[in-house]
């Protein structure tokens, strides 16, 4: 119990990665470790594609950028050129990129909106259990990891370089290879500050 709880408190998202490649057995073990997580019905909703083609990164990077662009532009907010790159960058060179997915298959179905996003909430929720799962069997393995949301922003896009089925929906991104900065862990709330006793406002 302390190991796992050291783990919990030691894990960082790594942004700086060093250039060479993650073993393929080192991504299907923490890949694997996701496939553990709790998931509402036993559903285990997630799906995960492993991005090795340097071409498919890059176009996935490039075409992902100028979309998150054109987003900004509409909001009236400009991007200097070396930001843009060093967005492009971050997927594109990934020593190992996956794509966590959900889908709703396991799921049930239910007649009316409300209990379907419900349902729905599930998944998302069963997903980003799956999700720490990975970042911390990454960190136990030594590797630096971090997760973006960049994909659900541009689904469509995503499905559409990739081949992905309608009934699939592209959700996030994990970088992961060995880390080349050890950032300090960023503030936390207080357990008091979000754990409440019987009733809201009622705090420890």
């Amino acid at each position: 119990m302390t190991d796992l709880h050291e783990a919990i408190r030691q894990r960082r998202s790594i942004r700086k990665m060093q250039p060479q490649p993650v073993p393929q057995k080192v991504v299907l073990e923490v890949l694997e470790a996701a496939g553990w997580a709790p998931s509402a019905h036993n559903s285990q909703p997630w799906r995960f594609i492993i991005l090795q083609d340097a071409k498919v990164k890059r176009e996935l990077a490039e075409r992902m950028a100028e979309a998150w662009a054109a987003d900004l532009k509409r909001d009236g907010v400009t991007t200097e050129e070396a930001v843009r790159v060093e967005r492009r960058e971050r997927f594109a060179s990934a020593p190992a990129l996956i794509l966590a997915c959900l889908t709703m298959e396991g799921l049930r179905k239910f007649p009316d909106i409300e209990r379907q996003l419900c349902e729905r909430d599930l998944a998302v929720a069963s997903v980003g259990a799956g999700l720490e799962n990975l970042l911390l069997a990454a960190h136990a393995a030594g590797l630096g990891a971090c997760w973006y949301c960049a994909p659900s922003f541009c689904k469509r896009l995503v499905r559409e370089i990739l081949g992905i089925p309608e009934s699939v929906e592209p959700h996030a991104f994990v970088v992961l290879g060995f880390p080349d900065e050890q950032p300090v862990a960023p503030p936390r709330k207080r357990l008091m500050d979000y754990c409440f006793v019987d009733v809201w406002g009622k705090t420890l």
